[in-house]
C-alpha cells in the first residue's frame, strides 16, 4: 500500500512531504534533547551541523518511503 501523492486536509490539498517534513522534524528535536542530555554533543566537531545532517537524513529516508 502506497501514501497517496497529496492529503486533503479542510479541502485543501496539502502533499504527503509535508507531514514527512514534520515528522522527522518530531524526531529530530527528541533525538537532539536525549543526545544533549546524554552530553554526546560535547564529542562533536560541530553540533549545528550534524544536526542538520540528522534532518536532512531522516527527512530523506521519509521521503523515499512516501515516493
Amino acid at each position: 500500500m502506497t501514501m497517496p501523492r497529496e492529503i486533503a486536509f479542510f479541502d485543501a490539498l496539502i502533499p504527503s512531504l509535508v507531514l514527512a517534513f514534520l515528522a522527522a522534524g518530531g524526531i529530530t528535536l527528541m533525538l537532539d534533547r536525549m543526545l544533549g542530555n546524554r552530553g554526546i554533543y560535547r564529542y562533536l566537531w560541530y553540533p549545528a551541523l550534524f544536526r542538520v545532517a540528522l534532518f536532512a537524513c531522516l527527512f530523506s529516508a521519509f521521503g523515499l518511503t512516501v515516493y
